[in-house]
């Protein structure tokens, strides 16, 4: 299938890029025209065409900046910012490590507000982009096992409502993503695996998120929930 180039000339930020949604999204947005930033922790400093990977721990402050900066340095400025890195660890509530809690919300939450506030600040600046946070069906149903998921999921959902609230009239459009189980390397440390093969394939969401970041322009999409066929597994 052809591709149209539709975002050719736009720079996007993609955290936790290197697998699953992010790395679909990656893939598919290149192939329409992006300059693409992307980071994860495992990523190391790279450029190649349109392409900056470069190595990212999201719940730390200086590492957000540093890569804030170097994307600018490289492209000049951030178009779209995608707020998709994200951990699970599923247990009862009493049974949940409190590091295991402080990961999920450190990483969830903490990591998509430290993005937004630095990158929001370009945007506002210019008057124009677009933040899209993947939240999460666990951040709107209460699922047994999903406390601390859960928890970040809801504050992210939270923080995206205020985020729209604030930066509405700053021109800057924010989406909540809201998919439900993804069939991604995100399950791959759970015990027992759920049935996968009746989730959403993640190159499907990338393709719901290209969607959003190419819809007519004189509206905005606050919210979008996307379910499995089958709904919630």
């Amino acid at each position: 299938m052809g591709h149209s180039g539709r975002l050719t000339g736009k720079t996007v930020m993609i955290t936790g890029a290197s697998k699953g949604i992010g790395y679909e999204t990656a893939s598919l947005l290149k192939e329409e025209g992006a300059n693409l930033v992307l980071g994860s922790r495992s990523m190391k400093e790279n450029l190649n065409e349109r392409v900056l990977e470069y190595p990212l721990d999201v719940s730390n402050e200086q590492s957000v900046k540093d890569f804030t900066e170097k994307a600018v340095e490289q492209f000049g400025t951030i178009d779209i910012l995608i707020n998709n890195a994200g951990v699970g660890v599923f247990g009862s509530v009493l049974d949940t490590d409190v590091e295991d809690f402080d990961h999920m919300i450190s990483t969830n939450l903490r990591g998509a507000f430290l993005l937004s506030k630095y990158v929001g600040r370009i945007m506002t600046e210019k008057r124009k982009g677009h933040i899209l946070n993947l939240v999460s069906i666990a951040g709107t149903s209460a699922l047994p096992g999903c406390g601390g998921y859960s928890a970040s999921k809801f504050g992210l959902l939270g923080l995206t409502k205020v985020m729209q609230a604030e930066l509405r009239q700053e021109g800057v459009q924010v989406t909540a993503v809201i998919p439900g189980a993804v069939s991604s390397s995100f399950w791959e440390k759970i015990d027992p695996k759920p049935d996968m093969s009746a989730m959403i394939p993640a190159d499907v969401i990338a393709k719901h998120l290209l969607s959003l970041l190419t819809q007519p322009e004189g509206a905005y999409v606050d919210e979008i929930t996307i379910m499995p066929p089958l709904g919630i597994l």
